[in-house]
C-alpha cells in the first residue's frame, strides 16, 4: 500500500554552494519532503518562495513544518531557536553550532517545543563508515592515524567567516573525520594534546594536529591541512589486532588489510534528509556533540603557532 503520510513542507535557509550542490537534489529525492520556501539575503531560487531572513520565512509560511539551516555556525542559535519556539523541526548543518553549549541549550527548547532536532554529520553517512563499525565493534584497537588534508581554496573560497572566532577554520573539514572516528571506534576518546597553525590574519587555523587516546589507552593521532593542493587527502587508519581497517575518500572508500571491501558513490545528504523525515514521523531528535567537543577541547588545550598569512586570492 502507497505511503499516505502528508508531505513535509520544507524550508532551506542559506542558499550557497553546500544548499545547492547537496542539499536541493538530496531533499527533491525524498519523496516525504517539499521544498516550499527558502530564506537568503543574496541567493534566490526559481520557482520556489523567497524571503531575505528566517523570521520572514517562518511568518509567511505557517504550513512550514520542517526547516533546514545551512548558514555560518556564528549567529545560528538564533535562527534554530527562532524556529523551534514556533514549533519547526529543525535540521542542523555541520558543526551544529559555534560552541557546544548552545547546541545542548538547542536541545532543550526543542524537548520543551516537543518538535525534532536534527544535528548532523553527513560524513557519518559516507557508504563505508557503517561497516567499519561493524568490523571494529569488537576489535582490540593498537592504534588510529588520521590523515585530513585539503585545499581551502578550492572548498571555500571566499568564505570570511571561516576564518572567524567560531568559523572553526581547518576544523571545519576536520570534524568530519572526527565524526567519523567517533562514530566507528566501539570506545570513546578525548584529546591529550594538540597544535593549532593560525595564520597571522586570521583567528582560526589553518592547520592542526591532535594527540588523542581512546579509554583502552590506544592513541589516536589526527593531522589537518588546509594548503594542500592537488589530490586531496581524506583517510582513517585504524590498526587492530589481527587487521588495519582504512577508510578512505572520506569514507567513501573501505580497505582492509590492503583488499578494497567497498567502494561507492556519494549520497551522504539524501541519507541526512531520509533520516530527518523519519526522525519527524518517530517524534524523535538526534543531536550529538561529541565531535564538537573534541574541537572545542583541541582548542582549550591546544599550543598556538602563528604562521604566515593566508590570503584567498
Amino acid at each position: 500500500m502507497a505511503d499516505q503520510s502528508p508531505l513535509i513542507q520544507l524550508g532551506l535557509v542559506g542558499l550557497g554552494t553546500i544548499a545547492r550542490n547537496q542539499h536541493l537534489p538530496s531533499i527533491a529525492q525524498v519523496p516525504q519532503l517539499q521544498l516550499t520556501a527558502v530564506a537568503s539575503r543574496n541567493a534566490t531560487l526559481d520557482g520556489v518562495a523567497h524571503h531575505h531572513d528566517i523570521s520572514a520565512l517562518l511568518a509567511a509560511h505557517p504550513d512550514v513544518a520542517a526547516i533546514t539551516l545551512c548558514t555560518p555556525p556564528q549567529g545560528r542559535f538564533d535562527q534554530a531557536a527562532q524556529a523551534l519556539a514556533a514549533g519547526r523541526h529543525v535540521m542542523l548543518e555541520k558543526p551544529p553550532g559555534a560552541s557546544v553549549c548552545e547546541v545542548q541549550a538547542l536541545q532543550k527548547i526543542a524537548k520543551d517545543a516537543g518538535v525534532t532536532l536534527f544535528a548532523t554529520w553527513h560524513s557519518r553517512e559516507a557508504a563505508a563508515v557503517e561497516e567499519a563499525r561493524r568490523i571494529l565493534s569488537r576489535a582490540t584497537i593498537t592504534g588510529v592515524e588520521i590523515t585530513w588534508k585539503e585545499d581551502v581554496r578550492h572548498w571555500h573560497p571566499g568564505q570570511e567567516w571561516i576564518w572567524q572566532p567560531g568559523g572553526l577554520g581547518v576544523f571545519d573539514p576536520g570534524i568530519n573525520a572526527l565524526s567519523i572516528l567517533t562514530r566507528i571506534l566501539p570506545q570513546p576518546v578525548h584529546v591529550t594534546q594538540a597544535m593549532l597553525e593560525v595564520p597571522q590574519n586570521c583567528q582560526a587555523p589553518i592547520a592542526a594536529q591532535m594527540e588523542m587516546r581512546m579509554a583502552s589507552g590506544a592513541p589516536v593521532s589526527a593531522v589537518f591541512d588546509w594548503r594542500q593542493t592537488g589530490p586531496q587527502t581524506w583517510d582513517i587508519v585504524v590498526r587492530a589486532q589481527g587487521a588495519t581497517v582504512t577508510l578512505h575518500d572520506g569514507g567513501a572508500r573501505l580497505v582492509v588489510d590492503g583488499a578494497d571491501v567497498i567502494t561507492a558513490q556519494d549520497q551522504e545528504y539524501l541519507r541526512l534528509y531520509q533520516q530527518f523525515a523519519a526522525l519527524i514521523a518517530s517524534g524523535q531528535s538526534d543531536v550529538d556533540v561529541t565531535p564538537l567537543q573534541l574541537v572545542a577541547d583541541a582548542f582549550l588545550l591546544g599550543k598556538r603557532t602563528e604562521v604566515e598569512a593566508f590570503h584567498d586570492a
